[in-house]
């Protein structure tokens, strides 16, 4: 989906690639993903509530849900609370081998594969589950992805009949025929088509294409010209290079291809838009009707497309980068045959690599892990096959999973929590000095219309059109992705489904739609260190609070902000009061882009709608926090540590991580959610009642000074 899959929602987590075993990485379909946003949004599979803390080091003190061996205690929390509070959990956790970085959030992940693992091997296991069950088409797909004979026996036969396909492309017409049935597959050829919500009228559904079409992370891979981007591009040449080695190609005819592969993708990511621009929601709204599509792209058949992807009664499409589908346009007319013909056998089989025999996958790792990321293996096989499941068949392996692992009364108590949330949201927005009395009346409207979402759907997705059997793995995938595709465009035309979800249950991450005006928290994060019900309210308000709170206060960060409680893009702020927002959230974006690691800066304007949910969400956990000690005796000190040194830890805790410098860089350049320490120290820099809580003094390196202290709640 694009519109609200690829820009609306606004999750957690930064996008993780455990094992670095990318397919796609501008489209992420069959990326080995945990982890947020899409785009922007994280998917990190999850564990279970009450499944234990983390494993930690025998002899190691847990004080209510916080281990003390965590702590490094050589630094001052005054000087860099992320070390303070993280140092001692860094150097106890090394990256592993099969990760590009390693966090709280991927031992959750860990732990939760696990579970998933015991779910799926019974069900692989059961010689009789009824045909057509869930039970049975997730025993069969994992299955098929575990059988590593029958994988290296097919080889590439499977695709056969669709790389007979492009080699018998005869014209325009017919390319454009082809492009759209890759697309039906997963396959992220020339641009991205769907359904999204409709930004101005939050009660239909309508269709969306966005730019796509590229190999690598973003379109200033292409662009730069630094060493580090040089070398890239090199290494991405020399990769398709051996891929197109691996389907037969002689060397001059494989270097050759992944030239003129290299030509059209750069000619695309000239053509698209920057990635900040495209978090933003006016920029990105360009509603054509189908009457008018011509007149844009005169080349470009919408109605054959239209057909051959199975989208009827089409009556207007967003078209969210103009420009770029000029280019494509041009290009439709400007490049050889020969030359699309290339094209689309290099992202067939760059969609597939990941499915394929073992040469395949080592190859594709090698780049999109080793090279990009900085990961040194491959996940182990078993692992690869639990995401792979999770990622075609989720809500079916989610019901097995809550079955097992959710019980009603930890959905209780999420709700619960969240909703004493809300109302310290509530009570900060009534009492706003900023904000004019006709603004926070729109605001208290759309906090009270939030819909919560918690632990898994009330309405499960029907998964009898998937055809799954024990056969050829990528037969497997591919029909998966084209069901999800003509799910999906089966959408557009119809009024919103709210019922829906945009992440499977086990996932370790939450997000906020705009366009649903909701907050959703798969069962997966409810859990330890992030929610413990039987720890410490200052650690649980620090972890899952400040995530609640974030979630929330997406809801009013620079995109959330301009959508109103129906989920409208809708101007509702007085001319003053979105002057002065603004220049709220500019010091945000500010503070941000002063942060450096390995001579790149993190870019404030990327990263300014996370970072300001962070302070909101660190703002709203700690109001909450002090609203429930009211009227009750002072806690006790534990450990030493005072409550608000506990809330403050626990909050700290949730960014536990290191990452490999590949893959920062990777963060850095492409992700809207800054690096650990920074979503760490960022918010609590511009805290008083952290500075209070440690005794920092006002000329210590973590306080803001007051006059640059970024304010919103």
């Amino acid at each position: 989906m694009i519109g609200r899959f690829r820009f609306v929602v606004a999750a957690l987590l930064v996008i993780v690639f455990p094992s670095g075993l990318m397919s796609q990485t501008a489209n992420l379909n069959r990326s080995t993903i945990v982890g947020e946003r899409i785009p922007g949004g994280c998917f990190v599979p999850g564990t279970v509530l009450g499944g234990g803390s983390p494993q930690r080091p025998a002899g190691d003190q847990v004080i209510h849900g916080f281990n003390l061996a965590n702590l490094d205690r050589s630094v001052s929390p005054c000087e860099d609370f992320f070390k303070f509070a993280n140092g001692g959990w860094i150097k106890n956790n090394p990256i592993p081998a099969d990760h590009s970085s390693w966090s709280t959030f991927n031992q959750l992940h860990d732990r939760n594969e696990e579970v998933l693992r015991q779910i799926l091997e019974e069900a692989a296991k059961d010689k009789s589950a009824a045909p057509g069950s869930n039970w049975q088409k997730i025993g069969d797909f994992y299955a098929s992805c575990m059988d590593e004979t029958q994988i290296e026996a097919v080889g590439l036969k499977p695709l056969e009949p669709e790389f007979r396909r492009v080699a018998t492309i005869g014209d325009t017409l017919a390319l454009q025929v082809e492009i759209a049935r890759l697309q039906r597959e997963g396959v992220n050829a020339v641009f991205g088509f769907g359904s999204e919500q409709d930004f101005k009228d939050s009660t239909q559904v309508i269709a969306g294409a966005e730019q796509g079409g590229i190999g690598l992370p973003d379109r200033q891979y292409y662009l730069q010209d630094d060493d580090r981007s040089k070398q890239l591009r090199a290494a991405y040449v020399q990769h398709v290079t051996n891929m197109f080695k691996l389907m037969g190609d002689d060397a001059p005819s494989a270097a050759s291809n992944a030239a003129a592969v290299l030509k059209i993708e750069t000619d695309l990511a000239k053509a698209s838009m920057d990635r900040a621009d495209r978090r933003d929601p006016d920029k990105i709204y360009h509603k054509i009707p189908v009457a008018k599509l011509r007149e844009l792209t005169p080349h470009l058949s919408w109605e054959d497309y239209f057909k051959e992807i199975g989208a009827r009664d089409i009556g207007a499409v967003n078209v969210e980068q103009p420009d770029f589908f000029k280019e494509v346009d041009a290009e439709l007319q400007a490049t050889p045959l020969d030359s699309w013909k290339t094209y689309l056998r290099w992202h067939l089989i760059h969609s597939v690599a990941p499915l394929l025999s073992k040469k395949f996958v080592e190859e594709n790792f090698d780049f999109y892990g080793r090279t990009l990321t900085g990961t040194k293996e491959l996940l182990p096989r078993w692992r690869r096959c639990v995401e792979a499941t999770d990622h075609e068949l989720g809500e079916a392996l989610g019901q097995y999973y809550v079955q097992r692992n959710f019980p009603p009364a930890a959905k209780s108590q999420a709700l619960t929590m969240v909703r004493n949330l809300m109302a310290a949201l509530h009570d900060d927005l009534s009492t706003l000095d900023w904000m004019s009395p006709a603004t926070r009346e729109q605001a208290i409207k759309k906090l009270a219309a939030m819909n919560l979402k918690i632990g898994y759907p009330e309405k499960w997705r029907d998964y009898s059109a998937l055809h799954v059997e024990r056969g050829p793995y990528v037969e497997n995938h591919l029909r998966g992705d084209s069901f999800q595709f003509a799910r999906d465009v089966a959408k557009i035309g119809k009024p919103v489904d709210r019922t829906e979800w945009d992440m499977t249950p086990p996932t370790v991450n939450a997000y906020y739609n705009p366009s649903m005006n909701e907050i959703v928290f798969p069962a997966g994060i409810l859990q330890p260190p992030f929610f413990d019900p039987n720890g410490d309210s200052a650690i649980n308000y620090g972890g899952i609070g400040a995530v609640i709170g974030h979630e929330m206060t997406h809801g009013f960060d620079d995109q959330g902000a301009k959508f109103d409680a129906q989920g409208n893009l809708n101007d509702w702020w007085t001319p003053e009061d979105l002057k002065n927002f603004q220049a709220r959230g500019d010091c945000i974006a500010k503070q941000f882009d002063s942060y450096e690691y390995e001579g790149l800066h993190e870019n404030g304007k990327l990263v300014e709608g996370e970072s300001i949910a962070d302070l909101g969400g660190l703002t709203i956990a700690y109001a909450g926090f002090e609203k429930s000690l009211e009227g009750k005796p002072a806690p006790p000190l534990v450990e030493g540590f005072t409550a608000d040194q506990r809330f403050f830890l626990g909050f700290a805790q949730i960014w536990a991580g290191t990452y490999r410098p590949e893959y920062a860089r990777l963060i850095l350049k492409t992700n809207e959610h800054p690096l650990g320490p920074f979503r760490t120290n960022g918010p609590l820099s511009n805290t008083p009642a952290f500075a209070k809580a440690f005794g920092c003094a006002e000329n210590s390196p973590m306080p803001r000074p007051a006059a640059q202290r970024c304010r919103i709640w």
